[in-house]
């Protein structure tokens, strides 16, 4: 990871932040989002999702696609969670997020204390970062907002677990669901509570 203070600052022209949603549950993929902000196009009341309400998130989700200067979302579906382990699949979608930008950031802040190897940019690491830098912000709401949205279309599918409440999350109510009914194609089969189920059945 390189630092970008050790450039001069007209290297650094286009910032995007990154950051990820869906690492803990035990069903439906990670969902992975890059932006780059639009300086000339601001966007109020950004802040890191996990502390606005739905509704904010729902609202806020169409002005950054429409006024950010370039945005990327992936999901890393749970076969690729299962076989590469939650962290190395995290950091693959950030890869693949950062490399779909067009255009092609010079420096990518990244929410959390890991960085995808292999990009064509800096980067650098940030904790806590989606409570600071506004490009990470607007990439949590990204993320969590198209994970939500899925959940909620897996669960017309599967209404039995309850994804569109907990969004494959393991409250007790997953939980339940799953030991009542097994996991389905969707559930991280390499997640304990999962792996559990699988082995008495």
């Amino acid at each position: 990871m390189t630092s970008a203070s050790l450039f001069p600052d007209p290297v650094v022209r286009l910032v995007a932040g990154v950051d990820e949603a869906g690492r803990g549950p035990l069903a439906g993929p990670v969902a992975v989002a890059a932006v780059i902000l639009d300086a000339s196009r601001p966007i109020d009341g950004l802040n890191d999702s996990k502390q606005l309400s739905e509704a904010k998130r729902e609202a806020l989700f169409p002005l950054i696609q429409e006024r950010a200067l370039a945005w990327h979302v992936v999901f890393v579906e749970p076969d690729e969670i299962d076989r590469l382990n939650i962290l190395q699949a995290t950091l693959e979608g950030m890869r693949r997020a950062i490399a779909a930008l067009r255009p092609l950031p010079d420096l990518v802040r990244i929410d959390g204390n890991r960085a995808p190897k292999g990009l064509d940019c800096m980067a650098e690491t940030l904790v806590g970062g989606d409570a600071i830098e506004p490009a990470i912000m607007a990439a949590s709401i990204l993320a969590k907002v198209s994970r939500d949205r899925l959940m909620v279309r897996l669960h017309a599918a599967f209404p039995q677990y309850g994804f569109d409440v907990h969004k494959g999350y393991p409250t007790p109510a997953h939980l339940s669901a799953l030991a009542a009914h097994g996991p389905c194609a969707h559930h991280r089969r390499s997640f304990a509570p999962v792996r559990k189920v699988l082995d008495r059945r």
